[in-house]
Parts: structure tokens; C-alpha cells; sequence
């Protein structure tokens, strides 16, 4: 498919094709298609890596990191009272989490958009096993699902460092 034509995600404008259903951005970066993006949102989840909450405020964004779950296109966070439980749920937010392998020489990044709602007792029974384990002390009760509606990644390889540097 060439870029601009009928049919084509207007996410990917200007974005050529390489081998087959794999599409490449301008800079080289490979193009992730959703399903890819959930498989790697649910393998770090399941690794205990971090992610990055961005949550609006009255005066501007603030990103928090934070340990997660991830459970049927849906990104869980346990969080307690404060910042995160007050401005989250019901809110827009945004949620990014990366890998860099530098031994293999490769990198991503997936970036999850969509509401974050607190989730009601009667749903967090069969949870429970997909909830991460809290770094926090005292991390708290209440679970927060952001729905995937936008889910969009990235993976690249890492440049060669300059040997003129």
C-alpha cells in the first residue's frame, strides 16, 4: 500500500511499507501494530517493569512512574490516597512503558491512551492475580483500569555510538 492512498490509517501518512505488513516511520522506526503493542504492554507488566502515568491538571500534565498490571487491553494500577487516586479516574490520561535492549540492539516503546476509571469492588475478584506487587510501602486499595482506546508503539535500533565522538 503506498502512503496517502484510499484505505489507509491516517496515523501512518507518509509512512513507507517494508516487507510486507511491517511500516516504517521517517526515521527508520518500526511501526507496531496493536496486537504487537498489547504483547509487549503485557510481557513488561509481567516483568515488574515501570511505566510513566501522564494525569491532567488545572495547570498542566504531571507524569508519574509507577508499577502496573495489565489485563485484557487494559492497563492496572493499585494506588493509594493522594495525587494519583484523586486526579486519575474518570480522567483522560496517557500511559508509556519501554524497553531497551542493548545487547540485541533494539528498543520500543508503547504508549497507551484512554480513560482511567476506578474500578468497583465487584469487579476486582478475578483481579486480584493480575494487580503488579506494590513498591510502595503502604501502596493502597484502589485499582485503576485506563482503557486501551488508543494504543500506538514504536521499535527501533539503537544507533552505533559515533567512533569520531
Amino acid at each position: 500500500m503506498t502512503p496517502g492512498r484510499e484505505g489507509e490509517p491516517a496515523h501512518l501518512t507518509g509512512v513507507a511499507p517494508l516487507l510486507g505488513p511491517v511500516w516504517m516511520d521517517q526515521r527508520g522506526s518500526e511501526v507496531l501494530e496493536r496486537g504487537e503493542c498489547l504483547r509487549l504492554l503485557a510481557q513488561a507488566g509481567r516483568r515488574g517493569d515501570i511505566g510513566r502515568l501522564g494525569i491532567p491538571t488545572e495547570s498542566s500534565p504531571i507524569v508519574v512512574p509507577v508499577n502496573f498490571g495489565y489485563w485484557e487491553a487494559a492497563v492496572l494500577l493499585r494506588v493509594g490516597p493522594g495525587t494519583l487516586a484523586d486526579l486519575a479516574p474518570e480522567s483522560l490520561v496517557a500511559f508509556e512503558v519501554d524497553d531497551v535492549d542493548r545487547q540485541g540492539g533494539v528498543a520500543w516503546s508503547v504508549l497507551v491512551r484512554g480513560l482511567a476509571r476506578a474500578l468497583p469492588a465487584h469487579e476486582l475478584h478475578h483481579l486480584w492475580h493480575h494487580l503488579p506487587e506494590p513498591m510502595a510501602p503502604r501502596p493502597g486499595d484502589l485499582i485503576v483500569s485506563i482503557r486501551g482506546d488508543v494504543v500506538t508503539g514504536r521499535r527501533f535500533p539503537l544507533s552505533a555510538p559515533d567512533p569520531h565522538d
